[in-house]
């Protein structure tokens, strides 16, 4: 099984109905040129609008249902406001099991993707494209390679996309805006 994971386009904000800026309506139009000659069983997205309006005009030019699923939603880091964020992020890479009020592990949310993963296994999809967030994305890939940590997170753009040989275990990236 070979997933093509999309980190959603650029955006306003962090919110679950942050929608995307002028220049991520673009980059999703780039998107459906990038990925006219991929043929997917499945389209899924998070349930936050970002993503959604990242593949949707790829999905409508296809005619493609866009299959929501909770467990791609962004992780929360914590739900208090937190000056601190970003050290406190890359500590979560290096201590899995660290947990801030209010949000999810490492280890929980690997654990929800991994679930994701192996109801895509389940139901034989050969090809799955998804469009999820960068922290999440970033511990997907991480399941692949485990090198891929918080340096990496730094590194990733808004859209990136990634294909995923599940089978073969392998990541590479395919686009970066």
């Amino acid at each position: 099984m070979k997933i093509i994971a999309v980190r959603h386009c650029k955006a306003e904000g962090q919110e679950s109905d942050a929608p995307l800026t002028i220049e991520g309506e673009q980059q999703a139009r780039e998107l459906v040129e990038f990925l006219k000659d991929k043929q997917f069983d499945r389209v899924i997205s998070s349930p936050f609008k970002r993503a959604i309006d990242t593949i949707k005009p790829f999905a409508e030019k296809n005619g493609l249902h866009i299959k929501i699923d909770e467990r791609l939603a962004e992780r929360i880091l914590s739900a208090e406001s937190d000056p601190n964020w970003r050290k406190n992020l890359e500590r979560t890479y290096k201590e899995e099991h660290l947990k801030f009020p209010g949000g999810e592990s490492t280890y929980e949310a690997k654990q929800r993707i991994m679930s994701f993963i192996k109801d895509l296994q389940s139901n034989s999809y050969e090809s799955v494209l998804i469009v999820t967030h960068g922290n999440l994305l970033s511990l997907l890939i991480n399941l692949f390679e485990p090198a891929f940590g918080f340096k990496e997170w730094e590194l990733l753009s808004n859209p990136d996309v990634y294909l995923i040989d599940v089978s073969q275990n392998a990541v590479s990236k395919l686009w970066a805006s």
